[in-house]
C-alpha cells in the first residue's frame, strides 16, 4: 500500500492539522450563530414594542413566541454548517479529480449519475420547504391557542370547558401530525436517495470501467483507492440532504421573520409633542381607526386647558377607550392633528401588573422617594392592603397580578405618574373610589393642577370635573361643564336625571328609607358622593377582595409565589428513555435497530465482496467475463439490499417516533388541563408555553434526526472496528485502551453538555415570560416611554441564557479535539499494522482495513456528537414527562356517582363546618363555615380584604378543595361528585371577562350544544342583539385574541350571555358589571333578576348597592361568618359590621 518512507507519519500529521483547523472553524461558527440568535431575538422584542395594533392582530402571541423559540433557533442551527453548502460540492469535486486519476474517463458515468440527482434534490428541497411552511403555521396556531388556554385557565375550569379546548388543540395537532408524517416519509425517501447515491456512483463507475474495455481489471490498488475516495464523498453527500432540509427550514423562518419585522409600526408622528403649546391636550378635526378601513372615531375636536379635570362618558362601545388610545398614538390617524405637551402617563382599563414586587410595580423603574411613595400609598388607599399582604410592599406579585384583586391591581397602576385614566375606578369599591378621587384625582387631590382626562362610568364624580365630553357612536355628541350639559336638557341630562334622583330624596334620618329606595330602584346611584362630603377613613373602608387574598399566611418575606424552575441534575434517568421508547413502541424500536444493523452488514458485505473481486486471478491481464459479471451483479445486489434496509428502517423509525410525539404532547396537554389551580398560580405561563413550543418541537423534529444519525454512526463504528480487527487481529491490542479513553472522554463530555442543556432550557423560559408580559403591557410601556428599560431587561435575560449556552460550545470543541485525536491514532495504528504485516496480509484485506480506518475519525466524532445531542434533546422528553406528572385535581367525572340530569333542581346550598386552604402548608382561609342558603334566595356576600369571599366561590366550584367539612347542594355532597358534574351545573359571571379567539358562537357555546335561535334569544336578553346583528358575519364574527376587538363592556355582556345560555339553578356573580356604563349595569341587573328569578343567586359585592335588595347578606371576616341576616335587620343594628361598611360607603348617614 506504499505506507513507507515516512508517508504514514505525514498521514498522521495531516490528520492532526485538520483536527486543529476544524476545531477553530466550528468554534467561531457556533459563536457567530449565538450572536445571530441574540441579535434577532432582540430585534423581535424591539419590534413588539413598535408594531401597530392592526399588524399586531395579524401576528398572534403564538406566532411571535414561535419566532423567538423556533425560527431564531433554525437560523442559529444553520450557521455552523452553512459552509457545507459550498464545501460539500468542493470535497466531492476533489474526490472526483482523484477518481479520474485512478479510473480514468469511467468516472464520468458516476458524475452523470450525480448530475441526474440534482433536479431530484431540487424537487425534494421545494417539497421540504413547503411542508415546513405548513408545519410552522400549524405550530403557530397551536401555541397561540395554548397561550390563550393558559391565560384563561381559571375561566375554563369554572365553566368545565377543558374538554372542548382540548379537542380544539387536538384538531390543530392532528393537522400538524399529517404534515410531519408527510415530511417524515419525504425524509425517508431523501435518506434512501443519499444512501444509494455513493453506492450507485461507485457501482456505475466500476461497471463502466470494467465493461468498456476487457483489459480494464479492478485490482486491489484501484478498487480501494476508489473505495476510499467514495467513502470520503459519502460524508458530504449524506450531509447535503440535512443541509437542504436545514436551508429550507431557515428560508421559511427568514421569510416569517422578515414579514414580522417589516410589519406596520405605530406612527410616532401621529401625536406631536410640543413644549411651546398653551394647551397640553389638543385634537383638531381628528378621524381615527384601529384598522384603516373601519373608522372608529370621527370628527373629534378636543382642547383641554392646563390643570383641567376632564371626564369622558358614554355607553358601552361609544369610543371612550379609543379616545384615550388616540392621544397615546395607538390608533391610526386618518386625518387631523393631535398635540400634547409634557410627559404622558396612562392607566389602562384592565390593569397591567408586572411579575415583580408590589413596590417595584409602584415605582415602575423610578428612583425611590420615601415621602412621595408614602403619599401615593395613602392616596391610593393601599395601606390596609399592605398590612394584610404577607410581606407588605415586598410581596411578590404573580403573573398578571395573580395574587391581587382587580381593585388592588387598579390602585397599583394609578401610582406612578398620572394624566390619562381609562376607567380605573370601576374595579374598586365605591368608597375606595371616592377616597382615590378625593385624594388623588379630584380638585383637592395630589394631582390637582395637573391635566387629567378621566374615562368614567361613575356619575358621582362628574359635578367635580371642569369639563365633560359625551361620546356616542365614535363622535362627540355633547361637551361642556356639568351645569352646561344639564342646562342643555339633552340626552346626557336625561341620563343624569335618571341616576341622580337619589340625591333629591331626603334620607338623613332613616337608614331604612335609603335601603327601601335601593330595593325599589336598584340603580347604581350609591356611587354618588356622601352628601356631607365626608371622606371615609381608609382604615375603615372595605377594599376589593383579592383573587388570592387569603394566601396572606405568615410566609417569610423571602418566599416567592412563583417557584424558580428547577434543573434536574445527573444523567437523564433511565425511566425517561423507557418512557420515550414505550411511546415509540418496543417492536418499532427493535425493528429499527435490526434494519440499521442489517444495512451496515450489507455495506460491509459489499466492500468485502469488492475486496474478493480485486483478488480474482488474472489470465493475460484480464479475468473471465462471466466471473466479472457475477462479481458485478452480486456487488449491485448487496448495495440495493443495503438501500432497501435503510429506507425500511427510516420509515419504521419515522412512524414510531411520530406516534411517540403525538402521545407525549397529548399526555402533557391532558395533564396540564387537569392540573390544580395552584399549579397555574405558581408556574409562569411562559414556562408552560416553552414546553408546548420548544420542547415539543425538539421531540417532533430534532430527536428523530438525532436518534437516526446515532444508530447509523454506532453501527458504522462497530462495523469499522470489526473490519480492521478482522483484517489485522493485532489491532485489538490497541483498540481496547483507545476504547477506554474514548468512553471516558464521551462520558465526561455528555454529563457536562447535558447539564448545560438543562441550564440553557431553564434560562430560556424567563425570556418568553418577560416577552409575554411585554406584549400584554406594550401600550402602558409606550405611554411611560419605558421601552429602553424593558429592552435592556430583555437583553439581560438573553445574555443570561447565552452565558449558559457558550460553555456548551467550548465543551463541544474540547470533545472534538480529543475524539479526533483518538480517531487519528486509530488510522495511524491501522496503517502501521498493515505495513508491518504486509508480507502476510493480502492487498485486498489491507485495502479494506485502511479504507475503513480513514473514515473512522469523522464517524467517531459524529457518534459522540449524536450521543450528546440525543442526551441533551431527550431532556425535552424529561421536561414534557415532568408536566405529564404534575399533581392533578380530582376526577372530572365519576360515572358511578353521576347526579341526575336535572340536578340541582332546587338550588339548596348547605355549608356544614366547611373549611379550606389554598395549598398544603398554608393557613386556613375559611374556618368552620356553617349555613344554609334556601332555594331561590338572593344572597349578598361582603367582607373586608382577606375575609374569604373569593375563597367561598372557589370552594363552591372546587377550584380549592375542602380541608374539613362539606358543601351539600340539593342533597349531594359535592366532594363526592366529578368536578365537571359540579362545575358544569353551576354558573359564574367572573370579574374579568375572558374571551377566546374563534367566532362569537364558539365563545358562547364551545360544545355546540345550543341552536342559533337559543343563542339569538340570549343575545337579546344580554343586550347584544343589536350589536351582533350589525356585524357582517353575525354569530360567526371572529373574536380576536383575548377579545381585543370588543370593548371591555361588550366582553362583560358576552359573559352574561354565557350564563343565560347555561341557566343553571345556582348563579354566582363576582362584581360582573364593573366595566359597563350605568345604563347597561341597570339593564344587566334587571335581566339577572328576571331570568334568574327562580334561581339561587350569590353575589360577591365590591359595591354594597349591588346587594341591597338581597334576601340576606352574609358578612365574612377572617374566614368566618360573622353576620348572616336580611339587609334591613343588619342596618337597624348600628353595632353590626355591615352597618359600618354601609356607613363607610355613604349608604347610611
Amino acid at each position: 500500500m506504499g505506507m513507507k518512507d515516512g508517508k504514514l507519519e505525514y498521514l498522521f500529521a495531516t490528520s492532526i492539522i485538520q483536527t486543529i483547523f476544524l476545531a477553530q472553524y466550528f468554534h467561531k461558527m457556533f459563536v457567530l450563530g449565538m450572536r445571530i440568535k441574540a441579535s434577532v431575538t432582540s430585534a423581535v422584542y424591539r419590534k413588539a414594542l413598535k408594531i401597530s395594533n392592526a399588524a399586531r392582530k395579524e401576528s398572534t402571541t403564538g406566532e411571535i413566541v414561535n419566532l423567538m423559540s423556533v425560527d431564531v433557533q433554525r437560523l442559529m442551527d444553520l450557521v455552523a454548517y452553512l459552509n457545507m453548502l459550498w464545501s460539500a460540492p468542493f470535497q466531492i469535486g476533489v474526490a472526483l479529480y482523484f477518481l479520474w486519476d485512478t479510473l480514468g474517463p469511467s468516472v464520468l458515468s458516476g458524475v452523470a449519475v450525480m448530475i441526474l440527482l440534482i433536479p431530484v434534490n431540487g424537487w425534494l428541497a421545494g417539497k421540504v420547504k413547503n411542508l415546513h411552511g405548513q408545519q410552522m403555521k400549524n405550530k403557530d396556531n397551536r401555541v397561540k391557542l395554548m397561550s390563550e388556554i393558559l391565560s384563561g385557565i381559571k375561566v375554563l375550569k369554572l365553566y368545565a370547558w377543558e374538554l372542548s379546548f382540548k379537542d380544539q388543540v387536538h384538531k390543530i395537532r392532528d393537522r400538524e401530525m399529517i404534515v410531519l408524517r408527510k415530511a417524515a416519509f419525504l425524509n425517508a425517501g431523501t435518506t434512501f436517495l443519499w444512501f444509494c447515491a455513493p453506492f450507485v456512483v461507485a457501482l456505475v463507475t466500476f461497471a463502466t470501467y470494467v465493461l468498456v474495455d476487457e483489459e480494464n481489471v479492478l485490482d486491489s490498488e484501484k478498487a480501494f483507492v476508489a473505495l476510499t475516495l467514495f467513502n470520503i464523498m459519502s460524508m458530504p453527500m449524506t450531509m447535503l440532504p440535512m443541509m437542504i432540509v436545514m436551508s429550507a427550514e431557515a428560508s421559511v423562518s427568514l421569510k416569517r421573520l422578515g414579514k414580522y419585522l417589516n410589519a406596520e409600526e405605530i406612527d410616532e408622528d401621529a401625536v406631536q409633542h410640543d413644549s411651546t403649546t398653551d394647551d397640553p391636550v389638543v385634537i383638531e378635526d381628528g378621524d381615527f381607526a384601529w384598522e384603516a378601513e373601519n373608522k372608529t372615531l370621527t370628527n373629534i375636536n378636543v382642547r383641554i386647558k392646563p390643570g383641567q379635570l376632564v371626564a369622558v362618558v358614554g355607553i358601552v362601545g361609544s369610543g371612550k377607550s379609543s379616545l384615550i388610545a388616540s392621544l397615546l398614538g395607538e390608533l391610526i390617524k386618518l386625518r387631523g392633528k393631535v398635540v400634547t405637551k409634557g410627559s404622558i402617563a396612562y392607566v389602562a382599563q384592565q390593569a397591567w401588573i408586572r411579575n415583580c414586587t408590589l413596590k417595584d410595580n409602584i415605582t415602575f423603574g423610578k428612583p425611590f422617594d420615601k415621602q412621595k411613595y408614602n403619599n401615593i400609598i395613602d392616596c391610593c388607599a393601599l395601606k390596609p392592603d399592605l398590612d394584610i399582604l404577607p410581606a407588605g410592599d415586598q410581596t411578590e406579585i404573580g403573573e398578571k397580578g395573580v395574587n391581587l384583586s382587580g381593585g388592588q391591581k387598579q390602585r397599583l397602576t394609578v401610582t406612578p405618574d398620572v394624566y390619562l385614566f381609562d376607567d380605573p375606578l370601576s374595579a374598586v369599591d365605591s368608597h375606595v373610589g371616592k377616597h382615590i378621587f378625593d385624594k388623588m384625582l379630584g380638585p383637592q387631590g395630589l394631582l390637582a393642577g395637573k391635566t387629567r382626562l378621566l374615562v368614567t362610568h361613575g356619575i358621582t364624580y362628574l359635578p367635580q370635573t371642569d369639563h365633560i365630553i359625551v361620546l356616542k357612536d365614535g363622535q362627540i355628541s355633547e361637551e361642556g361643564t356639568y351645569k352646561q350639559l344639564l342646562a342643555k336638557k339633552g340626552a346626557f341630562a336625561d341620563f343624569l336625571v335618571q341616576h341622580l334622583e337619589a340625591s333629591e330624596v331626603e334620607m338623613k334620618n332613616s337608614p331604612m328609607l335609603l335601603w327601601g329606595y335601593y330595593t325599589e330602584k336598584r340603580t347604581t346611584s350609591v356611587r354618588s358622593q356622601d352628601s356631607s362630603g365626608h371622606t371615609p377613613s381608609p382604615a375603615k373602608r372595605m377594599s376589593i377582595t383579592p383573587k388570592k387574598e387569603e394566601v396572606a399566611s405568615p410566609q417569610k418575606v423571602k418566599d416567592k409565589l412563583i417557584e424558580v424552575e428547577k434543573a434536574e441534575t445527573g444523567s437523564v434517568k433511565g425511566d425517561v428513555y423507557t418512557h420515550y421508547f414505550k411511546a415509540v413502541g418496543i417492536f418499532m424500536v427493535f425493528m429499527t435497530m435490526v434494519f440499521s444493523a442489517v444495512s451496515q452488514a450489507f455495506q460491509i458485505g459489499g466492500n468485502a465482496w469488492l475486496s474478493k473481486w480485486s483478488e480474482e486471478p488474472q489470465v493475460n491481464g484480464t479475468i473471465d467475463v462471466d466471473r466479472r459479471n457475477m462479481f458485478l451483479g452480486v456487488y449491485a445486489a448487496l448495495g440495493v439490499a443495503q438501500s432497501i434496509a435503510v429506507v425500511i428502517g427510516s420509515i419504521m423509525m419515522a412512524i414510531g417516533m411520530l406516534k411517540a410525539s403525538a402521545k407525549l404532547h397529548n399526555g402533557m396537554l391532558l395533564n396540564v388541563l387537569r392540573s390544580s389551580a395552584s399549579f397555574f398560580d405558581t408556574t409562569p405561563q411562559g414556562r408552560i408555553v416553552n414546553r408546548f413550543a420548544k420542547d415539543v418541537d425538539v421531540v417532533d423534529n430534532q430527536l428523530p434526526m438525532n436518534v437516526r444519525s446515532w444508530l447509523r454512526c454506532f453501527f458504522q463504528v462497530f462495523g469499522t472496528i470489526a473490519v480492521i480487527s478482522y483484517s489485522t487481529p493485532i489491532f485489538l491490542a490497541v483498540i481496547v485502551p483507545l476504547g477506554i479513553v474514548y468512553f471516558l472522554i464521551q462520558r465526561f463530555y455528555v454529563a457536562t453538555s447535558r447539564q448545560l442543556k438543562r441550564l440553557e432550557s431553564i434560562t430560556r423560559s424567563p425570556i418568553y415570560s418577560h416577552f409575554g408580559e411585554t406584549l400584554t403591557g406594550a401600550t402602558t410601556i409606550r405611554a411611560y416611554s419605558k421601552q429602553m428599560s424593558f429592552i435592556l431587561e430583555s437583553e439581560d435575560k438573553v445574555d443570561h441564557n447565552q452565558r449558559s449556552y457558550f460553555p456548551s460550545i467550548v465543551a463541544n470543541r474540547w470533545l472534538a479535539v480529543r475524539l479526533e485525536t483518538v480517531g487519528n491514532l486509530i488510522i495511524f495504528f491501522a496503517g502501521l499494522f498493515a505495513v508491518l504485516g504486509r508480507d502476510t496480509l493480502d492487498p485486498g484485506t489491507v485495502g479494506l482495513s485502511i479504507s475503513y480506518a480513514l473514515s473512522i475519525t469523522q464517524t467517531l466524532n459524529w457518534l459522540v456528537r449524536m450521543t450528546s445531542d440525543v442526551e441533551t434533546n431527550i431532556v425535552a422528553v424529561e421536561r414534557i414527562k415532568e408536566y405529564s406528572e404534575t399533581p392533578q385535581e380530582a376526577e372530572w367525572e365519576i360515572p358511578e356517582r353521576k347526579p341526575d340530569k336535572e340536578w340541582p333542581e332546587k338550588g339548596l346550598i348547605t355549608f356544614d363546618h366547611y373549611q379550606t386552604r389554598y395549598r398544603e402548608g398554608l393557613d386556613l382561609v375559611l374556618r368552620d363555615v356553617t349555613c344554609t342558603i334556601e332555594p331561590g334566595e338572593k344572597v349578598g356576600i361582603v367582607g373586608r380584604t382577606g375575609a374569604g369571599k373569593s375563597s367561598l366561590t372557589l370552594g363552591l366550584f372546587r377550584l380549592i378543595e375542602a380541608a374539613g367539612g362539606n358543601i351539600i347542594i340539593d342533597g349531594h355532597n359535592i366532594s363526592k361528585l366529578g368536578l365537571h358534574d359540579v362545575r358544569g351545573r353551576l354558573t359564574i359571571i367572573p370579574q374579568d371577562p375572558v374571551l377566546f379567539s374563534g367566532n362569537l358562537r364558539f365563545n358562547l357555546d364551545p360544545f355546540g350544544a345550543y341552536s342559533d335561535d337559543e343563542i339569538w334569544r340570549v343575545l337579546e336578553l344580554a343586550h347584544l342583539k343589536t350589536f351582533v346583528s350589525s356585524l357582517t358575519a353575525g354569530l360567526d364574527h371572529e373574536i380576536s385574541e383575548g377579545g381585543e376587538n370588543l370593548s371591555v363592556g361588550q366582553r362583560s355582556l358576552v359573559c352574561l350571555g354565557r350564563a343565560l345560555l347555561r341557566k343553571t339553578k345556582i348563579l354566582v356573580l363576582d362584581e360582573a358589571t364593573a366595566a359597563v356604563d350605568l345604563e347597561t349595569d341597570d339593564l344587566i341587573q334587571t335581566t339577572i333578576r328576571s331570568a334568574f328569578k327562580e334561581c339561587t343567586v350569590l353575589t360577591i359585592a365590591h359595591r354594597l348597592n349591588t346587594i341591597m335588595d338581597s334576601t340576606r347578606v352574609m358578612v365574612l371576616d377572617k374566614g368566618e361568618i360573622r353576620e348572616f341576616d336580611t339587609p334591613s335587620s343588619l342596618l337597624h343594628n348600628k353595632k353590626t359590621i355591615f352597618y359600618g361598611m354601609a356607613k363607610d360607603a355613604g349608604i347610611v348617614n
